[in-house]
C-alpha cells in the first residue's frame, strides 16, 4: 500500500513530502518550539532567584540553593556554549562562595539533623560545579563540609546507634544537636541521611577519596532500616495507593507495646500523613544503592555482615521499590484531570504548623525523579506531567518579575484531585492552599522560585 501523501507550501514552490516525514517535521518544530520556551523561562527564572536568594533561613536555604544548583547543572548540560549560561555558572560560584559565609555563621546545637543533610547534598552539588568552572580550592571547602561537618554530625548525633529501638532497630532522629529534643524518626531525616551517605560514596568512587568505606556502612544501614520497615506490611509505612504501586509515609509508626515509634511530635502527626519530597528523595538512594550493588556485595562479603546477602535478591528488591514508587507518584500526586503534579492534600503539610517547611516538597521530587539515572528505572513516563506542571507554574507567575507562586493550578481541579486522592488513600484533607502567611516574604519568594526551578530543570532533562 502507497504511503498517503500531503503538500506543503514553502514559499512560491510546493515540496512534496511523506506523512512520516511531515510528522518528524512537525514533532521536530514542536521539539525545537518548546526548548526555545525552556530556555527563555530559564533565564528569566534565575534572574528573579539572584534577587531573593539571599534570605536567612538555614535549612531553606541550603535546600532551594541545591534546587538552583541542580537545575543550572541541567541548563549547562543542554546549552553548555550559551554565553548567558556561562555568565549564570560564574554568578552561581560568587553566590557559593557567601553560602559558606553563612553557613558558618551558625551555631550547630541550634540547628535540627534533617538541616544538615539538606545542606550536605547541596554541598556535593556544590563541589561539581566548582570543578567544572576549576575552582578546585572552593570545592575542596564544599566536600570539607559535607563530610566532615554534614555527614559526621548526623552519624554521631542523630543516628541511634543504640539496640533498644523496636521493632526496627537503629534509624536516625531528627533532634537538635544540643540534646533538647530527640526528635522523631521520620522519613526526611532517615532518608537523607542515606542519600548523603549514597551520594558521598559514589563522589568517592569517583574521585578516588580514601578511608570511604564508612559511607558505604551508613547507606546499607539505612536501606536495612527501609527495608525492614517495608517488610511490616501491617504498620503500612509504604502504603499501597494500587495493586502496584506505594508511597512512603512521613514517618513510621507502630502502635504496639514496648514500641519506640509512637511519638506524635516533632513535628505533630496526622494519620495519612505523606509528603511529596520523601518520594523523590527515596528513589534518589535506592536509585543509588542499585548503582552501588557490586562495591556493597564485596563490602558486606568482606566484613562478613550478612552471611544470607544475596545480589540478585537484592537488586529485585530495589527495582520493585523504585518502580512501586514511581507508579503511587503517577496514580496518587499527579491530577487526572490536567496532569499537574500536586502535593498530597494533607493538612499536616499545608497547615499553619509546617506549611513553611513542606512547601518545597514538589520541587524536591521533580528534582529526583527527572534525574535521567532514576527516570531509567521508575518504568513510567513522567515527562508529560512535568512539563504539564512547569507551564502551570510560568502562566501563574508574577508577570513584572517572574516570581513564581506557591500554588499554581485551579480550585475547580483541586477539588476533583482531592477527591481521586481520597479514594486511592482512604483520607484526604479539603485543603489546597498553603498557610504559609507568617512566613518571611522573601524566604517564601525563594522557596516558591526553587519549586520552579526544579520543575524546569526536569523538564530541560526531558528533552
Amino acid at each position: 500500500m502507497k504511503r498517503r501523501k500531503f503538500i506543503q507550501l514553502v514559499g512560491s514552490s510546493a515540496t512534496i513530502m511523506t506523512s512520516s516525514k511531515m510528522l518528524f517535521a512537525y514533532q521536530h518544530t514542536t521539539d525545537n518550539k518548546i526548548e526555545d520556551q525552556l530556555k527563555e523561562w530559564s533565564f528569566a527564572a534565575f534572574n528573579r532567584f539572584e534577587e531573593i536568594w539571599n534570605f536567612n533561613d538555614f535549612w531553606k536555604r541550603g535546600n532551594t540553593f541545591d534546587a538552583c544548583l541542580t537545575f543550572v547543572d541541567a541548563v549547562q548540560q543542554r546549552w553548555p556554549n550559551d554565553p548567558v549560561v556561562q555568565e549564570i555558572q560564574l554568578k552561581v560560584k560568587d553566590m557559593l562562595e557567601e553560602n559558606l559565609v553563612f553557613f558558618n555563621g551558625f551555631d550547630p546545637g541550634d540547628l535540627w539533623a534533617d538541616d544538615f543533610g539538606w545542606w550536605g547534598l547541596m554541598a556535593l552539588n556544590a563541589r561539581k560545579h566548582l570543578l567544572k568552572i576549576n575552582e578546585n580550592e572552593l570545592a575542596d571547602k564544599y566536600l570539607k563540609l559535607s563530610t566532615d561537618l554534614c555527614w559526621e554530625y548526623k552519624k554521631k548525633t542523630a543516628y541511634d546507634h543504640s539496640t533498644t529501638a523496636y521493632p526496627v532497630l537503629h534509624g536516625c532522629r531528627n533532634g537538635d544537636a544540643n540534646g533538647i529534643s530527640k526528635g522523631v524518626k521520620n522519613t526526611v531525616t532517615n532518608v537523607l541521611l542515606f542519600l548523603l551517605s549514597s551520594r558521598i560514596y559514589r563522589l568517592s568512587l569517583e574521585e578516588n577519596i580514601n578511608d570511604n568505606d564508612k559511607y558505604l556502612d551508613m547507606a546499607y544501614r539505612q536501606w536495612i532500616w527501609f527495608e525492614n520497615w517495608f517488610e511490616l506490611d501491617k504498620h503500612e509505612y509504604l502504603k499501597k495507593v494500587s495493586p502496584t504501586g506505594a508511597l512512603v509515609q512521613e514517618r513510621p509508626m507502630a502502635f504496639m507495646e514496648g514500641s519506640t515509634y509512637q511519638e506524635k511530635i516533632h513535628p505533630p502527626w496526622a494519620e495519612g500523613w505523606i509528603w511529596t519530597g520523601d518520594q523523590g528523595m527515596l528513589i534518589g538512594a535506592l536509585t543509588d544503592m542499585l548503582a552501588l550493588k557490586e562495591e556493597l556485595t564485596d563490602y558486606v562479603r568482606r566484613n562478613n555482615i550478612e552471611s544470607k546477602f544475596d545480589a540478585d535478591i537484592f537488586e529485585r528488591k530495589i527495582r520493585t521499590l523504585i518502580q512501586e514508587i514511581g507508579i503511587g507518584i503517577k496514580t496518587a500526586l499527579i491530577s487526572d484531570e490536567d496532569g499537574i503534579i500536586r502535593e498530597a492534600p494533607c493538612l499536616s503539610s499545608f497547615g499553619p504548623n509546617h506549611g513553611n517547611d513542606y512547601l518545597a516538597g514538589r520541587g524536591i521530587m521533580m528534582r529526583y525523579i527527572g534525574s535521567k539515572e532514576e527516570k531509567k528505572l521508575l518504568g513510567i513516563d513522567l515527562n508529560h506531567n512535568v512539563l504539564q506542571t512547569v507551564q502551570a507554574i510560568w502562566k501563574t507567575r508574577n508577570t513584572t518579575n517572574n516570581q513564581f507562586q506557591p500554588e499554581f493550578t485551579n480550585i475547580e481541579n483541586d477539588k476533583l484531585y482531592i477527591e481521586q486522592f481520597r479514594k486511592l488513600w482512604g483520607l484526604a484533607d479539603d485543603v489546597h492552599e498553603w498557610d504559609i502567611k507568617k512566613m518571611k516574604e522573601q524566604n517564601r519568594q525563594g522557596v516558591c522560585q526553587s519549586i520552579g526551578l526544579d520543575a524546569l530543570g526536569a523538564a530541560i532533562k526531558s528533552l
